[in-house]
């Protein structure tokens, strides 16, 4: 019965660790898609649950985005986080609004807005 359980334990481990492969980077056109249909989405408002959901939706792409969009896309998700907060840092959102405008305009100049 030990000898059963370590199998089946051993092969759960295998199945699970074989799912977790990274997802393939993609390209700055699929990329600005993907952000694109997010930000288009009745979900994204600009008021705080519609902020936190759509930073929410931003994480998975920031994972697999361009290596042109990761960044901006990074500072956008801090920009949301702390904006969201109970008490946000006034000082700290200030200086993650400079770098949101920042990324908007590397988003403009990369997926062509």
């Amino acid at each position: 019965m030990k000898k059963t359980l370590t199998i089946l334990i051993a092969a759960g481990t295998l199945l699970t660790a074989a799912g977790c492969s990274p997802a393939p980077q993609m390209s700055n056109a699929e990329t600005c898609a993907r952000i694109k249909t997010i930000v288009s989405s009745p979900t994204a408002g600009s008021d705080k649950p519609g902020m936190i959901r759509l930073a929410n939706q931003l994480r998975p792409v920031e994972v697999t985005s361009s290596n042109d969009l990761k960044d901006p896309l990074k500072s956008v998700i801090a920009y949301l986080d702390e904006s969201t907060k109970e008490n946000p840092d006034s000082a700290k959102v200030d200086d993650l609004k400079a770098k949101y405008t920042d990324a908007g305009q590397k988003f403009g100049a990369v997926c062509g807005q």
